[in-house]
């Protein structure tokens, strides 16, 4: 399967599921970069440390797909998804 990162339109409809930047302290990794980071790891099946430098630490994506996957971030994407292909007629 071919890897591309993610598209405008794509990253518009995911980007209000994710948690808001903290306040104080550190900011997180740039979202998308990391989310893209994620899908390589996932769809090439390469390993986190693999990863090409673009991408940034494998160790943050990974840390990233482990924390938003415990806190229901994920879940919410993917039923937002549903949820607009239902509304649009795209279901089976």
């Amino acid at each position: 399967m071919e890897f591309r990162e993610l598209s405008d339109e794509q990253w518009k409809f995911i980007r209000p599921h994710l948690p808001p930047q903290p306040i104080v302290g550190k900011k997180r990794a740039d979202d998308r970069k990391v989310i893209n980071s994620i899908l390589f790891v996932q769809i090439t099946g390469c390993r986190w440390r693999d990863m090409p430098p673009q991408y940034g630490s494998g160790v943050t994506a990974w840390r990233r797909l482990k924390e938003w996957s415990e806190e229901g971030i994920w879940n919410k994407i993917m039923e937002s998804l549903r949820d607009s292909a239902y509304q649009d007629g795209n279901y089976l």
